[in-house]
C-alpha cells in the first residue's frame, strides 16, 4: 500500500501539472469542453494505472449513439471518478455540488470542461441549477451524475436524492443505471494510502422517462442498481446478461 502510494504522488503530481497545462493550450482550440474533457480521462486513466487498479466494463452496448442520456451511478469511493471518467466510452459532463469547482487545478479544470455544478444547500439556487442542466441536456449534453450524493461507506445504496430524478423528468432524457464495485477499498474515506484493487463498471439497460414521475423513475433506478451489485456479489454471469441485455 505504502509503495503504490509514494508512486502515486511523486508521479502523479507531476503529470496533473503537466497535464493541467495542455488543458490550458486546448481552450485556445476547443471552447466545447470536449477536449478538457478528454484531457481528464487520460489524467484519470494514469491515475488508475499507478494506483494498481484495474477497470472492467460490462454494457457499453447499452449506450445510445447520438443521443443525451442521463447516467446514475452508486458511490462507493474517491475511485469511482476516475474509474468512471477513464472508462466510460462517451462525452459526458459531471453534475457535483458547487463547492469542488473552488478546489485549484481540479476544480478549475471542471469548470473549463463545463461540468454542472448545483448549489445543493440553497433551495432555490438548487432548482435554477437543475433547470439550466436539463436545458443543456436537450441541447445535446449526456450528464453523470451520483443521486445518493455522497458515497457509502458500507457500500449499501444510501438513500436517493431528489435532483438527479428532478433532471431526468425535466429533460426527457433517458436514464442509463450504473452500478460499480470494486472502488471503496482502494482509498478509504479521509485516508490517503492506496489499496490496488480490480473494479467493475456495469451499465444497465436504459430507463425510459416518458410518463414515468420522479419517484417512479426513482424505484426503478434504484431496483436496477441494487440487482447488479447484488449479482456481481454473487458472481452469477447468467443473471447479469439479463439485467444490461439491451432489448428493443
Amino acid at each position: 500500500m505504502l509503495v503504490r502510494t509514494i508512486i502515486l504522488w511523486l508521479i502523479g503530481l507531476p503529470i496533473t501539472a503537466i497535464l493541467f497545462i495542455v488543458v490550458l493550450i486546448s481552450l485556445a482550440l476547443d471552447r466545447s469542453g470536449n477536449a478538457v474533457h478528454s484531457i481528464g480521462a487520460l489524467w484519470c486513466r494514469v491515475i488508475l494505472r499507478l494506483s494498481g487498479v484495474v477497470v472492467t466494463v460490462r454494457g457499453a452496448e447499452n449506450i445510445p449513439a447520438g443521443k443525451p442520456i442521463i447516467l446514475l451511478s452508486n458511490h462507493q469511493g474517491a475511485f469511482d471518478i476516475p474509474a468512471l471518467q477513464g472508462c466510460l466510452p462517451l462525452q459526458f459532463r459531471w453534475v457535483a455540488k458547487k463547492s469542488l469547482f473552488s478546489i485549484p487545478v481540479i476544480g478549475w479544470s471542471m469548470r473549463f470542461a463545463g461540468y454542472i455544478g448545483i448549489e445543493r444547500e440553497h433551495g432555490s439556487k438548487a432548482y435554477r441549477s437543475i433547470v439550466s442542466a436539463a436545458k443543456k441536456i436537450q441541447a445535446g449534453t449526456s450528464v453523470l451524475v451520483f443521486p445518493e450524493g455522497t458515497r457509502s461507506v458500507s457500500g449499501e445504496l444510501l438513500p436517493f436524492k431528489r435532483g438527479a430524478f428532478m433532471l431526468a423528468v425535466k429533460s426527457g432524457a433517458l436514464v442509463i443505471p450504473v452500478a460499480i464495485t470494486g472502488t471503496r477499498d482502494i482509498m478509504k474515506k479521509h485516508g490517503l494510502l492506496i489499496t490496488p484493487h480490480s473494479v467493475t463498471i456495469t451499465i444497465g439497460r436504459p430507463i425510459e422517462t416518458s410518463g414515468m414521475d420522479e419517484k417512479m423513475l426513482s424505484d426503478e433506478t434504484r431496483r436496477m442498481i441494487e440487482d447488479i451489485l447484488g449479482i456481481t456479489k454473487n458472481d452469477k454471469p447468467e443473471k447479469m446478461e439479463k439485467l444490461v441485455e439491451n432489448r428493443p
